[in-house]
Parts: structure tokens; C-alpha cells; sequence
């Protein structure tokens, strides 16, 4: 009963969502509903081969000259509210040659109970200072301390952080009957260079309708952007400006180097208010990020330069890593099209495509002499080297 109530009220409100405000006109479905996410990488986080999350940052930033590099990332679900004609779910998207992915890359159900799970995890030590906000200095009220030792025994301060960022996945096994996405255990290698998504692209299962789109949206660019430490011991951040952006968000880590030893570690948001949202570095909608540029929780798409404030950069010691994230368009369809006048607007399925560009912020380190277009100033690489761990459990190839 639970399940099909569930279901009951996806439909429901995915036919709310499709209903045009002011409108009488009815509708229902969709059967079957696709996310594509396309994300373009450039500088040290062009390095991470597609790996998302700051685990993937930490991962990849010791190899490699950064300067040049542009990758691309692809995430694709498919959910529907109908069983698989022959489970287990499964599908495929097909792709023009331009793509450089193949014929198709295929969809796959997630293996239920055999989600990767650390072996070990070492329990944080010291305490995570958190400030937010550009400017040479930080603003009242910072940082805001928090004891790793306390938040083990489940003393979270009180109204830490807000919720007004919603990390946004409108296609999930959670809220779909059958369910297929791509990377997956038979394929993950993600676009080459040159690849290009324009044109046409399809979309078959074996638990819902054939999807057709046409795309007319191709990756974002690359963003180019550079860190100076101030004489002020400020650091500032600055950009070119990407055309498609609907607004920016930045953030960086300090004492990533110390943390293993129980030192102090710094995380800081370019949001003017005390907000730290996992939405901020992923995928948003525009009129979200619209929203969110109002509230100064995202820098607005003329904005090209943000200061990270001196306290943050003392607090950090000599290493900073971080990341500025371009939200970008979407793109929407929907079969068939919806009928003039009242009448019922059956929806079979619906598809969603959204961009975003993002690159690693690098201060304080060269790394041998590879800060790129992300570096600011460097420090002699040391004469011993041995294998750590950051705060947060992160291993760290030297320390």
C-alpha cells in the first residue's frame, strides 16, 4: 500500500507541475521521466576524469598541468511509474557521432543492497571553522566553530545552516517504480574532447516509451579563472565572465594539510549569508539560482571577481583548494504536445537536460610547479613525504 501510494503521489505531483498557472487544463502523467545532467570541468577539476565531490578534488589535484585541460561530465536517469516488460529495467541513450561516446551509452537498474561501502573510517578530529561571504574581511559573527568531538556525540549547534538550497533530483530510484541510470557498473567513461551534444538524441527502455529530443544547447565552456593573495592577506578570485551562466557560487578548504593531526580546519562559501547547501555545488535551476541571487546566496551572472577574506587565508595555513561553480540553462520536453484549449493533456514522458560549468581554485601551493590558471603562491614542495589522511577521512596522497 505504502509503494503504491507513493507512486500515486509522484504522478500527482508531477501533473501539478505541468499544469499551466491559471489554466482549467487538466493533465496526466508523465509514464516515464528523464534527468540528463551535463556538466564542463576545466583547469585541476578537468583532472578528476569526472569524479564529483570534494573526495574527487583531493584525488586528483597532484598530477598534471592543468592549464589547458577541459573535460565534460554526463549523469543520466531514467524513472517510470510502470514495471520492466522483462526486468531487471534497462535501457539505452543513443547519441550522434559528434558525441564521441559510441552508438549509445546504456542505462542500467542499480544492484539493490550492494552500494559501495568504506571498509574504514577514521572519526574527524579538532574542530571546522566555518566563514561566508566575499570581502577582504569577514564579516560578525565568524567563524563559526564546531568540535568534531562534540558533533560525534550529536551536538549540533542550533541553526547552523539553512536549508534554502535543495540538492535538486527530480528522477530517482526513490520516487520511481523502475529505474535505470548511466555511469554504472558497465560503463562510465565519460566524453571525449571535442565531443559535442547538439542534435538529436534518443532515449529506449523496457519500462516506458521511447523518448525523442533535440538538443540545441551544447556543453558550457570552460571557466578561466585565477587566485592572488592581497597585500592585505586577502585573496582574490576573478573570472571571465561564461555568456550561458545564470550565476556563480564558490567555495574553498583550508588546513587540509593539519586535519589528520587534529588541527583546525576552514570551509568557506561565497554566500553573503551563513549558508552552505550541497545544491550550491551542483545542478540548479534558473529560476532557482534567480532566487538565490536575490537572497545573495549566489553571485549574479555580471559578477567576475570575489574576495576571499584574510582571516580565512590565515586560518588555512599555506593550502587552499576550492571550487567556483557556473549554474547554467535547461532545456525541457515533454510528448506529446500539449492540445490547445482544456483538453486533457495525457503526458507520456518528459525530459530535462541541465548544464553547469565548474574549475578548482588552488591557493598557497604549486604542486610542482603546476598551479596553473588556479594558482596563487607557491610553497617549496617538502623533502619527506608521507601518506595522511585529511579531516573529513579523505586520503591524501602526501601531507
Amino acid at each position: 500500500m505504502r509503494s503504491s501510494l507513493r507512486f500515486i503521489s509522484v504522478a500527482a505531483i508531477a501533473a501539478m507541475l505541468a499544469a499551466v498557472p491559471g489554466s482549467a487544463q487538466k493533465t496526466s502523467g508523465p509514464k516515464e521521466r528523464y534527468e540528463m545532467d551535463v556538466a564542463t570541468m576545466s583547469g585541476f577539476a578537468a583532472m578528476a576524469g569526472g569524479r564529483g565531490g570534494i573526495g574527487g578534488a583531493m584525488g586528483m589535484m597532484f598530477g598534471g598541468d592543468p592549464s589547458t585541460k577541459v573535460a565534460y561530465l554526463l549523469d543520466l536517469r531514467l524513472g517510470s511509474n510502470q514495471d520492466a516488460s522483462a526486468p531487471p529495467p534497462k535501457g539505452d541513450h543513443f547519441f550522434l557521432p559528434q558525441a564521441k561516446v559510441g552508438k549509445s551509452l546504456p542505462l542500467i537498474a542499480p544492484e539493490r543492497g550492494k552500494e559501495e561501502v568504506p571498509q574504514t573510517f577514521e572519526r574527524p578530529k579538532g574542530r571546522l571553522l566555518l566563514y561566508w561571504g566575499c570581502g577582504a574581511k569577514a564579516g560578525p559573527g565568524q567563524p563559526v566553530v564546531i568540535d568534531f568531538a562534540k558533533v560525534a556525540a550529536g551536538q549540533m549547534p542550533p541553526g547552523l545552516m539553512s536549508s534554502a538550497v535543495p540538492v535538486i533530483r527530480e528522477v530517482s530510484a526513490a520516487n520511481s517504480r523502475s529505474y535505470a541510470h548511466w555511469p554504472n557498473g558497465k560503463g562510465g567513461k565519460q566524453p571525449s574532447s571535442g565531443s559535442s551534444l547538439l542534435g538529436a538524441h534518443k532515449v529506449t527502455s523496457n519500462f516506458g516509451p521511447e523518448i525523442n529530443f533535440t538538443l540545441a544547447q551544447d556543453y558550457m565552456p570552460g571557466l578561466q579563472a585565477s587566485t592572488a593573495i592581497q597585500p592585505d592577506g586577502s585573496v582574490m578570485i576573478r573570472w571571465s565572465p561564461l555568456q550561458p551562466a545564470t550565476g556563480y557560487a564558490a567555495w574553498a578548504f583550508g588546513g587540509m594539510d593539519r586535519g589528520a593531526g587534529g588541527g583546525d580546519v576552514v570551509w568557506w562559501t561565497s554566500s553573503a549569508t551563513k549558508e552552505f547547501g550541497g545544491g550550491l555545488w551542483d545542478w540548479l535551476p534558473p529560476s532557482v539560482v534567480a532566487n538565490l541571487i536575490t537572497k545573495k546566496i549566489v553571485m549574479p551572472p555580471s559578477q567576475t571577481s570575489c574576495q576571499i577574506p584574510a582571516e580565512v587565508k590565515k586560518a588555512s595555513g599555506e593550502m587552499m583548494v576550492g571550487n567556483l561553480n557556473a549554474f547554467g540553462p535547461e532545456a525541457n520536453f515533454s510528448y506529446p504536445p500539449k492540445p490547445a484549449g482544456n483538453a486533457v493533456w495525457n503526458i507520456d514522458w518528459t525530459a530535462k537536460v541541465r548544464f553547469r560549468s565548474h574549475t578548482m581554485l588552488l591557493v598557497g601551493a604549486d604542486f610542482g610547479g603546476m598551479s596553473g590558471s588556479s594558482g596563487g603562491a607557491s610553497t617549496p614542495e617538502p623533502a619527506k613525504k608521507k601518506k595522511c589522511k585529511g579531516p573529513l577521512g579523505i586520503p591524501l596522497p602526501t601531507c
